[in-house]
């Protein structure tokens, strides 16, 4: 049994600073009624088949569109983002709807094995209820690259969301349960973090799936280990951001600013460290320089906006003191700073150390620190060197010489030329402290399923 405690989340508007909308936490009887309906619901039920599910889906993504500025709006006023990326974000979720649409049922069709004399079978089936908790910087994506594939599974979801980020939870309940889905398919939870320890130990909880630091990492894991059930685990990252010496440094300057400046930089895949050879730190400086100074800072609701503020104080608190200290330790600041209310001006510090905080922790802001080194043998340690391996993206015109040395990198995955970015159609997650699991591609939707072996005789 769940203790329950009645208390309060908040949702907020960064930008303005102040409150939108207070949400009282689920009582006993209301999630005992969550999880009794998700628990009736059985896969094997005409409402609630592959082949309905799929029809929902595919309901879900035509929805998704119709009501894209709508659903943007909530992303941009609960935590900051600019309205013209919380656009691509409700884009990029319809996407993914129809990739799974298109591709559900090959992913969990039965997989003959050949064995002389004997017929075998790999069965994909759904382990039930599973629960996922999710952060406040991509609000709809990281929940639908979860949700989707899980209930196309056939699995049930419990979405606990992050405190601020109440509206888009609603939102996006509403759009799961008026898309064609049963109920108890999909139903937004409100616990505090002490009550979803007791929730994971529920026998009706069958897996869970976390996006969100390493801290919270750590003890869902504890909680779930204990309990002996699967978890996918998407945590921090750090990613570097490496030019080869056949890189052309303006060119790579216009991507490391969308790497770095994404989400006002709010992204556990965005480049965060930028390594330079030395002969090219000046000019890449100077362009990259050119690029930052021209982003524009204002209302994420005004479509010329670029950079919005951050979602909340705590974090532009953090970020300050991460350039402070590293300033402290002989870093130089060659642009951007502190900006008005909940705003960083998009920041570069140069003459970087791997001990400084803005190149050593995850930097959620739009800050970054650029080293140079001498050797590419140097360059992929120090890449390495990061307790984090979500992804690194590797710039060169050399690009055999790049696949090359993709595997030298302790990484989820390497992007060549481009930045780290989610696919739909690409398994995505890290190693190290970054977390463990696939979420997306094949692999994704087979995440929280029972590979089962069937063998006839």
């Amino acid at each position: 049994m769940v203790s329950f405690t009645i208390l309060k989340m908040e949702s907020y508007n960064p930008y303005k600073q102040e409150f939108i909308q207070k949400f009282e936490l689920d009582s006993e009887q209301s999630m005992d009624h969550k999880m009794a309906l998700a628990d009736a619901l059985d896969p094997l039920d005409k409402n609630y088949d592959l082949s309905s599910r799929l029809a929902s889906v595919k309901q879900l993504a035509t929805d998704l569109r119709e009501e894209k500025d709508s659903h943007a709006q909530v992303i941009s006023l609960e935590m900051g983002k600019p309205i013209t990326e919380a656009r691509a974000e409700i884009e990029k979720c319809a996407w993914l709807c129809n990739y799974y649409y298109e591709n559900a049922h090959q992913f969990l069709s039965d997989q003959s094995v050949d064995i002389p004399d004997a017929q075998a079978i790999r069965r994909f089936e759904p382990l039930g209820i599973i629960l996922g908790i999710m952060p406040w910087n991509f609000p709809y994506w990281q929940v639908f690259r979860f949700a989707v594939p899980a209930i196309l599974a056939g699995n049930k979801v419990l979405l606990k969301h992050a405190p601020n980020c109440q509206l888009s939870a609603e939102r996006m309940e509403h759009s799961f349960q008026t898309c064609g889905l049963p109920k108890g398919a999909y139903q937004n939870i409100r616990l505090t973090n002490s009550q979803i320890t007791e929730l994971i130990a529920d026998n009706r909880i069958k897996g869970l799936s976390l996006t969100g630091s390493e801290k919270a990492g750590r003890s869902v894991a504890e909680t779930a280990g204990k309990a002996l059930k699967p978890q996918v685990l998407e945590l921090g990252g750090s990613n570097a951001f490496i030019l080869h010496e056949s890189a052309n440094p303006e060119k790579a300057a216009a991507l490391a600013a969308q790497a770095r400046l994404l989400n006002a930089g709010q992204s556990c895949i965005a480049a965060k460290r930028f390594l330079v050879p030395k002969s090219m730190e000046t000019s890449f400086l100077n362009a990259l320089t050119k690029i930052f100074i021209q982003y524009q800072l204002g209302d994420p609701l005004d479509e010329s906006t670029q950079i919005g503020p951050l979602a909340r104080l705590d974090l532009k608190e953090t970020a300050l003191k991460q350039i402070n200290s590293s300033l402290e330790q002989g870093a130089e600041l060659v642009c951007g700073g502190p900006g008005e209310g909940l705003f960083i001006k998009p920041s570069i510090l140069k003459n970087v150390k791997p001990s400084m905080p803005v190149f050593k922790e995850e930097v959620f802001a739009p800050i970054a620190s650029v080293y140079a080194y001498s050797t590419w043998d140097e360059a992929v340690e120090i890449s390495n060197s990061s307790r984090y391996g979500l992804g690194v993206s590797l710039v060169g015109e050399n690009k055999e010489f790049l696949l090359e040395q993709a595997s030298r990198f302790e990484e989820g995955a390497v992007f060549i030329n481009e930045l780290v970015k989610s696919d739909p159609r690409l398994p995505f997650g890290g190693v190290k402290y970054s977390g463990y699991g696939r979420e997306l591609g094949p692999e994704g939707i087979r995440s929280f399923t029972n590979l089962k072996t069937i063998y006839i005789k």
